[in-house]
């Protein structure tokens, strides 16, 4: 049996294993806190998304909202994050949503490559660390290496450079090369964090926004593995 950790949850766990967030994320259970945290993050455009066990795919159940830049557009966003997610649940599972609430974050910078971090244990080999180009492209380009855990800094920047498009990390058509350092910390933070945790089951950072300077984590998923599980799996 496999939990889900929240997505706020993840990205603390992140923060505490020493992984670089771009920006804060405040969680809202009402509408009032979630015009609370717009303004407290800057009355910033933002993104706001549904925080849900019973909803791993939250853009599918219409639970993302994005570029909100007034009190009253992120007061319909909340309202209708909340229907949505409820419609969602009732026709995919035939019960009620557990909505823990709404993650409020500003809206990532533009310019980013998006990549993807992910981390399996796979039966015969442990937990694999997969890399490579993120968002819709994972689907449709599957341009993307694997290494077994634990990694080191020599393996961290030898799978950058592994992927068909790793001309795009570079800069191509006069665009700045992304931050390699910063992927390289972030799939060490990675590496370390898995490693430790031996629970943890299933890790995914799509997208992940690689920058001139910088790395932005736009969406982060644990799945943990029940202990039982877990421990009769590494006899």
């Amino acid at each position: 049996m496999r939990s889900v950790v929240l997505e706020h949850e993840a990205r603390q766990a992140l923060e505490d294993a020493g992984v670089e967030m771009l920006a804060p994320a405040l969680v809202a259970t009402t509408l009032g806190e979630a015009e609370q945290a717009f303004e407290k993050l800057g009355s910033v455009p933002v993104a706001i998304k549904v925080v849900s066990r019973d909803i791993l795919h939250k853009t599918d159940a219409g639970g993302v909202k994005l570029n909100l830049s007034t009190p009253a557009a992120v007061r319909r966003a909340f309202a209708d994050i909340v229907e949505n997610g409820q419609a969602y649940a009732m026709s995919h599972a035939g019960h009620a949503a557990d909505i823990a609430g709404l993650l409020v974050t500003p809206m990532a910078p533009k310019g980013g490559i998006e990549v993807i971090i992910g981390v399996v244990r796979d039966p015969s080999y442990g937990p694999v660390l997969m890399f490579g180009l993120g968002g819709v492209l994972v689907e449709v380009l599957k341009d993307v290496v694997f290494r077994s855990l634990p990694l080191t800094e020599a393996d961290a920047r030898s799978m950058l450079g592994e992927i068909r498009a790793a001309q795009i990390l570079e800069g191509v058509r006069g665009a700045q090369p992304t931050d390699k350092d910063a992927l390289v910390r972030l799939i060490l933070g990675i590496s370390s964090l898995c490693v430790a945790f031996p629970e943890i089951a299933e890790l995914d950072l799509n997208p992940v926004l690689a920058y001139p300077k910088g790395v932005g984590i736009l969406d982060a998923r644990i799945l943990l593995e029940s202990r039982s599980t877990a421990a009769s799996s590494s006899h």
